[in-house]
């Protein structure tokens, strides 16, 4: 019998290892999500289809309630996914003999097998401001197809435009310092890191340390080291020399394994000795404030005026806007878990409402009435707009898809928001790169008031008196 040796053992065990990411990596990218959706929207569409309104046109509206964290806005981002999934929507042998299995009729069944998704979504653009209680998309298409996209819409912007918000509201926070997404290994899944790491470079994030998102999405790789490869030689100066011989043009050297000020000594020796003048240091625990004070005096005190300090350690907006407050030199934040997370109010609440249906050509409005009064819905299929002054939005307008509009003062003007982005079972225009949609939402930021931004005062979205009379009409049935 011949036994490998031990370079051999290591072959094996190497390429083991490549096959198993490399499936893993193939499940987590062309994973069919077809069959994502409630078990009640099957059941619902089967009943639509039993009785004769498969082909009835229905208009839902997708809208949220309140902004996260108390916020005026937020930061509308998913379009991509969603466009990409309704393209190729079909249910394949494998789903139809689940369903099969379910109990679900043969008629249903043959109806999926030639499913296709048919209507038309008119949607804000991806990275565009948005505001509570007016339409960011609006669904046209036939009972069981509308009803059947409920569940994966509502997933894919629930989360990415939470995560995007949240990012949003932390890079504001820093005041233009670098703020990178660190949050793979705390999100709840690999579907969620991925996504929130898209969604936080929307949100305005400058780089990932998701190696795969970076792939995926063309994002800029952020990382250097973690305790561990201090830990691994026989002291911290050989680490640091180790590694900056290595990556030169990446030298971010963490210096609180031991001791920070120590560590920040060995850094300065490995920074002199290969004439390095524009690197950072990392800390990642103690009191990041009066650390910051420290290591700047003493980086200063050397020459090394340009070498940037960065800080990672359960950050948000709220404690990255406490340090600044206090006069921290922090040059870059690494943001993890609660950004990953959206720690400080982890759901975003899109719904799904039924507005209108068509029949024979005419359009009959529809309402949601409660008890709660904030969630009887607005009726009908309807046309958003925003107000300019200049560059600056003043406020949006909701109206019936038919009304008038009444004419504005010569400084003021109209942008139509929603806008048709996919019909004939394509979307209409191309696909956008998250750089793209990042500068995209940045350019709608700079539109918003100070105060808005800062929370201090509510945006206006004016309701036609027509729309108003509508409501209030459908209520009292």
């Amino acid at each position: 019998m011949i036994f490998p040796n031990s370079t051999t053992k290591k072959a094996i065990f190497l390429k083991a290892r490549l096959q198993i990411i490399l499936k893993a990596a193939s499940v987590l990218t062309t994973f069919d999500y077809h069959l994502l959706c409630d078990f009640y929207e099957l059941t619902m569409a089967q009943g639509y289809l039993k009785e004769g309104f498969e082909d009835r046109i229905c208009y839902f509206d997708v809208f949220f309630r309140k902004v996260p964290d108390g916020g005026t806005f937020a930061i509308f981002a998913g379009l991509e996914d969603i466009l990409d999934f309704v393209e190729t929507w079909h249910f394949d042998a494998e789903d139809i003999e689940f369903l099969r299995q379910k109990g679900f009729e043969e008629e249903f069944l043959n109806f999926l097998k030639t499913f296709k998704f048919e209507g038309e979504i008119y949607c804000v653009q991806e990275g565009e401001v948005v505001f509570a209680n007016e339409p960011v998309m609006m669904i046209k298409a036939r009972a069981t197809q509308a009803q059947l996209l409920e569940t994966f819409l509502l997933c894919t912007l629930n989360h990415q435009s939470l995560i995007a918000t949240k990012a949003s509201r932390i890079v504001r926070a820093a005041g233009g310092r670098a703020v990178l997404e660190f949050g793979a290994r705390r999100a709840h899944g690999g579907e969620a890191a991925l996504k929130g790491a898209r969604a936080a470079m929307i949100g305005g994030c400058s780089g990932t340390s998701n190696t795969l998102a970076a792939k995926l999405y063309g994002l800029k790789t952020s990382g250097t080291m973690a305790h561990s490869w201090v830990q691994m030689f026989a002291d911290e100066y050989e680490a640091f020399r180790a590694f900056v011989k290595l990556y030169p043009e990446n030298a971010t050297l963490l210096i609180d394994t031991y001791d920070c000020f120590l560590g920040l000594e060995n850094a300065i020796k490995v920074f002199k000795e290969f004439g390095i003048e524009k690197g950072a240091v990392r800390i990642d625990s103690g009191d990041l404030c009066e650390l910051s004070f420290k290591i700047r005096k003493r980086l200063d005190e050397v020459g090394l005026k340009e070498c940037k300090i960065i800080v990672s350690n359960s950050l948000d907006e709220k404690s990255i806007e406490t340090l600044l407050k206090n006069g921290a030199k922090i040059d870059g934040f690494g943001v993890g878990e609660r950004l990953i997370t959206a720690f400080s109010d982890t759901i975003f609440g899109y719904v799904y409402k039924l507005v209108a249906v068509e029949q024979n050509g005419d359009l009959y409005p529809k309402i949601k009435i409660s008890q709660d009064l904030h969630k009887t819905t607005i009726p009908h299929f309807k046309k958003l707009f925003r107000v300019y002054e200049g560059e600056k939005a003043l406020y949006d307008e909701l109206i019936i898809y038919d009304e008038s509009l009444e004419n504005l003062p010569s400084h003021l003007r109209r942008e139509e928001l929603l806008q048709c982005v996919f019909k004939n079972g394509k979307r209409q225009g191309k696909n956008k790169s998250v750089k793209e949609l990042a500068k995209f939402a940045n350019s709608q930021l700079s539109r918003l008031d100070e105060d808005l931004l800062k929370a201090r005062k509510t945006y206006t979205i004016k309701i036609s008196n027509a729309l108003k009379e509508l409501k209030e009409r459908l209520s009292k049935i």
